[in-house]
């Protein structure tokens, strides 16, 4: 799922089962006890000669997160990769990646501030209380998330969904308060799987302060 604008936040599938999930005395299944199925990712930053030596990793990622045809999965990486690209030009960008004995998912995004050519795009979709957190250096925009679906799907409010560990990650390590990013508020499905992993709309989840137009912000913290 890709959101239009600025910044893409993409949420990509894997076909596979939570092995972290746990069976009560029913035999039902209880994805939302037991513990993380990601309790043994690490996470870490990637410098950029670090990145630079794992892109083609990081392309078979999310070539492997895509889980269609060969043809999608490859035109899957050649966008992940571009994207990439065009983010590592960005002051202060930074990628994060999860890995157990594997890669197993990243995140990376930039902080935006305010005078900056980077922050256009936001301009008339973002308030004034986060015009003086962008000013300040306290704001962060998530560019992008890759993921196994079950991250998306199973123990979305746990505070060690993987997905959740990867943007606050981003967030803790340039000290931001909160964290930006714009989204076609028809992408239903990018949206609610964001906002389960605790992003929200401005102003009690509506965009009515906000001008027309083809996205909105979503904001991650407070």
């Amino acid at each position: 799922m890709t959101a239009n604008g600025p910044v893409r936040p993409t949420i990509t599938s894997l076909t596979g089962q939570d092995t972290g999930a746990h069976r009560g005395g029913s035999g039902k299944r209880r994805p939302d006890r037991g513990p993380s199925p990601h309790e043994g990712a690490r996470l870490r930053r990637l410098s950029r000669s670090q990145l630079q030596d794992r892109v083609g990793e990081l392309g078979a990622l999310a070539a492997g997160f895509c889980g269609g045809s060969p043809r999608t999965c490859d035109e899957a990486r050649e966008a992940f990769l571009r994207r990439l690209a065009d983010g590592v030009r960005r002051p202060g960008f930074e990628l994060v990646i999860a890995e157990t004995t594997a890669l197993a998912g990243c995140a990376h995004g930039y902080p935006v501030r305010r005078g900056t050519p980077r922050w256009e795009g936001f301009d008339g979709y973002v308030p004034a209380e986060l015009h003086r957190l962008a000013a300040s250096g306290h704001l962060f925009a998530v560019s992008e998330i890759l993921v196994p679906s079950r991250t998306r799907t199973r123990n979305q409010h746990r505070a060690w969904n993987l997905a959740r560990r990867l943007q606050r990650r981003l967030l803790t390590d340039h000290g931001a308060t909160a964290g930006v990013t714009l989204v076609n508020p028809t992408d239903l499905e990018t949206v609610e799987t964001l906002r389960s992993w605790g992003w929200h709309y401005l102003e009690g989840d509506t965009p009515r302060r906000l001008p027309l137009g083809p996205r909105r912000v979503l904001v991650l913290g407070d």
